[in-house]
């Protein structure tokens, strides 16, 4: 399976990782801007709430992603830690997992590919996934492989058509009360409500 890297990307992602016998993430594409490579989405009291890593805008329109270098330009470390806290910190596993968390919001990394994968490594750590997971060595043209989603995961479209994304199930939510069922948004959801059940879940 062809998947794009991802910030704390969506709970249908992390399914089809734990379900796929083995899975590429692309490092050589042509960057694509505003997607969930670099954004992610949680429940926060006032609704759903877009996280972004701000990028540095590379010299060449066509770079590949793995040469996209995260940008410091506002704090954005701090901001997306303290959304966090704000909008989890109630949840019954926030206390649980902030200190595995924490770390990737204190130390800088260059690239978005190697925070993306540092993330996801602890996040299948979490939930007790181990898929076989690699980058690609040179882009892969379109249908080289069966299952390519490099394209299918968008911000409007987090659970892309596929035969192992059956429709979601709810679970509980810190602001669901208030706001309903919010499906399809980022790992962290999962784990932050659910904790060691997360696994079952998906």
């Amino acid at each position: 399976m062809l998947l794009p890297t991802a910030y704390l990307g969506p709970i249908p992602y992390y399914r089809l990782m734990h379900r796929a016998a083995e899975v590429r993430i692309e490092a050589w594409e042509h960057y694509p801007k505003q997607t969930l490579r670099n954004r992610c989405l949680i429940a926060t009291a006032g609704g759903v709430q877009a996280l972004t890593v701000p990028v540095v805008r590379p010299d060449n329109p066509k770079a590949p992603t793995r040469d996209i270098r995260i940008s410091d330009h506002g704090r954005w470390r701090h901001l997306h830690w303290q959304a966090l806290v704000s909008a989890y910190g109630m949840s019954p596993f926030f206390e649980y997992y902030a200190d595995d968390f924490a770390p990737f919001y204190e130390r800088p990394y260059t690239f978005l590919i190697d925070y993306n994968m540092a993330l996801q490594s602890l996040v299948c750590e979490l939930l007790d996934i181990s898929p076989t997971v690699g980058l690609t060595e040179a882009y892969m043209p379109p249908g080289s492989v069966a299952d390519d989603l490099r394209e299918a995961f968008t911000p409007r479209t987090p659970r892309p058509e596929h035969p192992d994304l059956p429709p979601p199930r709810p679970y509980y939510q810190v602001f669901g009360r208030k706001h309903g069922f919010q499906p399809d948004l980022s790992i962290v959801d999962l784990l932050f409500n659910m904790g060691n059940e997360s696994v079952l879940y998906l």
